[in-house]
């Protein structure tokens, strides 16, 4: 599907349909091809929106996640959201995360997917091999359950960042940043409903950290996708809208008083 990318100071942005905000924010190598099943089903009930993560824009210093962070804040600043569904997938999840325990007060509901901010096999951990088509493959590989959904395209996008030297640098600042910025200790000051969405066969945040989160975050609950990896939207995207679906419709539903 294509999208029309909007524009507002140095904000770029997709925003289809009305209602709560429901806030995507895309990982390391990812985009707006990760979310074309869920801007299309939650179009329907939710204004989508996907900002455009400054991953190779801010100068070295803020290559961070703390300064994803920041962007996002002021992004949702800008645009005057409320209520927001904030999702997160890998190192989308761990900006979320820091977002959501500096400015709490926007956020209805948290989503994490395959996130960072405990544990993950990085990406970012040998990228010497800058050139080399076959490795990168096979990395972009390891994303998924089933290998053939590291399409060519998807590849051929990953291995156009990896020649680029300055944006090797910010991958690399940004994933040493991920590693760095463990949130342990903080994740029981979140307040909000938060649904964990994780694949059965993920490599690079494996079940494990899930169960971490789901112990750590207070009004958690956690769903795992069999035959799946580290996207989950893009590798089971029925199960996955299916999860978040239900989720988010009993958010909609009004508390029941006791009489």
């Amino acid at each position: 599907m294509q999208y029309e990318i909007k524009q507002q100071d140095k904000f770029r942005f997709i925003e289809e349909g009305e209602g709560e905000p429901l806030v995507l924010l895309h990982g390391l190598f990812g985009g707006l091809s990760n979310y074309g099943d869920v801007i299309e089903y939650f179009r329907r009930s939710h204004k989508v929106v996907v900002p455009m993560l400054p991953l190779f824009d801010l100068d070295i210093l803020h290559t961070t996640v703390g300064g994803l962070a920041k962007h996002v804040h002021k992004f949702i600043e800008a645009r005057n959201y409320t209520n927001i569904h904030l999702l997160g997938n890998s190192l989308g999840g761990h900006v979320a995360l820091v977002h959501l325990l500096k400015h709490p007060e926007r956020v209805k509901s948290l989503i994490l997917t395959g996130s960072s901010g405990l544990f993950e096999n990085g990406m970012g951990d040998s990228y010497p091999k800058r050139g080399d088509y076959d490795y990168i493959k096979k990395k972009t590989e390891l994303t998924f359950y089933d290998p053939k959904m590291a399409s060519e395209d998807l590849v051929n996008e990953v291995f156009e960042i990896t020649r680029n030297r300055i944006k090797v640098i910010k991958i690399i600042a940004l994933a040493k940043s991920a590693i760095r910025n463990n949130l342990g200790d903080e994740l029981n000051a979140i307040r909000q409903p938060t649904l964990l969405i994780w694949g059965n066969n993920d490599t690079i945040t494996p079940p494990f950290v899930a169960r971490e989160f789901n112990r750590l975050i207070p009004a958690s609950e956690l769903h795992f996708i069999d035959q799946c990896g580290h996207a989950p939207m893009m590798e089971q995207p029925a199960e996955f809208n299916a999860i978040l679906d239900k989720f988010l419709q009993k958010l909609a539903q009004p508390a029941t008083v006791a009489g």
